[in-house]
C-alpha cells in the first residue's frame, strides 16, 4: 500500500499522528487476537464435548430404541429456542439461553409408564444437540473475528508502520536537504556578496 505524502510540514505532521494511532492500536489489536485464538480453542472444545457428550447419550439409550416406536411422533416438540448475545473478547457472540418445549397433553393411565421418561429423555437430547450447534456458531463467529483482526495486525505491523515510517524518514531527507541547499547557497551569495565588494573596493 503506497503511503501518499507532500514533502512538507504538514505532511509530515500529518503522517507522525497517523503513525502513532497505529503504533498505539497494535498492541491492543494483538491483545485481542491472542484472546479470540483461545475463545475460539474453548468454543470448538466446547461444541466438540456436546456432541460427544450427545453421541455418549444416545448409546445410552440405545436399549430403549424399541420402545420408541410405541412413542407417539409430535408429543412433544420445539416451540422456541432462546439466544443471548455475550461479549467475548469484544466480540459479540451467541449463546443458549433456553429452549422452549411443547408437550402436547396425553393421558398417563393409558399410555406406557415410561412415557414420562421418554419427555424426559427428549428433552435432554435435544438440550445437548441445540448447545452443540450454538456452541459451534459461536466457534464460527470468534473464528472469523480472529481472521479480521489478525489481517489487521498484519496490516499494520507489516505494511503500514513501516510504510508511513519510510514515508517520514523521506520527508525528514528531503526536508534536511532543502535547508542544506538554502544554507550552501547563502554561503554562496555572501562569498560573492563579499568578492565583488572587495573588487570594487580596489
Amino acid at each position: 500500500m503506497a503511503i501518499k505524502f507532500q514533502y512538507n510540514k504538514t505532511s509530515l505532521t500529518n503522517l507522525g499522528k497517523q503513525l502513532k494511532v497505529r503504533q498505539n492500536a497494535l498492541p491492543t489489536l494483538k491483545n485481542k487476537e491472542s484472546a479470540l485464538r483461545v475463545s475460539v480453542i474453548t468454543a470448538k472444545a466446547e461444541s466438540e464435548a456436546q456432541a460427544a457428550a450427545l453421541e455418549a447419550k444416545l448409546r445410552e439409550y440405545d436399549y430403549l430404541a424399541a420402545l420408541w416406536n410405541e412413542f407417539e411422533p409430535g408429543l412433544i416438540s420445539i416451540s422456541d429456542v432462546h439466544l443471548k448475545t455475550v461479549k467475548i473478547a469484544g466480540v459479540k457472540a451467541p449463546a443458549l439461553d433456553g429452549i422452549d418445549f411443547d408437550i402436547r397433553p396425553f393421558n398417563a393411565f393409558a399410555k406406557p409408564a415410561w412415557y414420562a421418561d421418554g419427555i424426559r429423555i427428549l428433552k435432554e437430547l435435544s438440550k445437548l444437540g441445540i448447545e452443540s450447534e450454538v456452541s459451534e456458531e459461536r466457534r464460527r463467529v470468534l473464528e472469523f473475528n480472529r481472521k479480521k483482526t489478525t489481517q489487521k495486525v498484519n496490516l499494520y505491523e507489516k505494511v503500514q508502520i513501516p510504510g508511513y515510517q519510510e514515508a517520514i524518514r523521506k520527508i525528514k531527507r528531503y526536508m534536511e536537504d532543502e535547508e542544506n541547499l538554502s544554507k550552501a547557497s547563502s554561503k554562496i551569495v555572501k562569498t560573492r556578496h563579499e568578492q565583488q565588494e572587495e573588487e570594487e573596493g580596489l
